[in-house]
């Protein structure tokens, strides 16, 4: 299963895009964990008290795995997982 990384999570894991052992049937905390193993400097940007932290969006096929069943929702084959940091600023004028 591949992992897409955003912003300072990409720089972090050194990539845009990593894999992961994980299947269709495993949990996308399953797959986090798998993650997170392979790249442990992630784990303090991403956790916080052994919880993914409130300020990151794990999202499972463009979708917040919150509006499903948290890290408890089962993989299915052709899943796209995805890790957004908070995105802030840029310019407003035009």
């Amino acid at each position: 299963m591949e992992w897409k990384l955003f912003a300072d999570l990409a720089e972090i894991a050194g990539g845009r895009a990593v894999e992961v052992e994980a299947s269709p049937g495993d949990t996308v905390g399953d797959a986090l964990d798998a993650l997170l193993d392979a790249h442990p400097d992630l784990r303090d940007r991403v956790l916080d008290d052994g919880a993914v932290a409130d300020h990151i969006n794990v999202l499972r096929n463009g979708r917040s795995v919150r509006d499903d069943e948290g890290l408890e929702t089962t993989l299915e084959a052709g899943d796209e997982l995805a890790l957004f940091p908070p995105v802030s600023g840029g310019s407003t004028e035009r």
